[in-house]
């Protein structure tokens, strides 16, 4: 369903660390709106919803709500470390044009036309 990189799992765990909280899991999800239509979003969670898909990728859980998973089926979480900042972002399949401040998509399927990212 999603996949996670190694860089984000150790970003991950040391963030989890942080929390203290060992059962907390990071939730995906996809939201209406944004810039091409879709914004992707993330959180921690201390526990999955009952309708929730739960992935575990080295003793890291992913929590996905039914709606997002329809939009995020094949996506990695990936982290990206530049000089510009770092940060964690969503590399999907499903996703037809993005915009470029990297955090909007446009599934292709009545997402709306894309608008300027200072517009979102």
């Amino acid at each position: 369903m999603i996949t996670v990189s190694d860089q984000a799992l150790s970003q991950l765990k040391n963030l989890l660390e942080e929390q203290e909280h060992p059962t907390m899991g990071l939730r995906v999800y996809v939201s209406p709106g944004g810039c091409s239509g879709f914004s992707y979003g993330m959180g921690f969670d201390d526990q999955p919803a009952a309708d929730d898909e739960v992935v575990e990728h080295k003793g890291v859980r992913v929590f996905v709500d039914p709606y997002s998973a329809t939009y995020l089926e094949g996506a990695e979480i990936d982290y990206v470390d530049s000089l510009m900042g770092g940060g964690f972002t969503v590399h999907n399949p499903n996703a037809v044009k993005t915009c470029s401040c990297g955090s909007s998509f446009d599934a292709g399927d009545e997402a709306g036309a894309a608008k300027s990212c200072s517009a979102g």
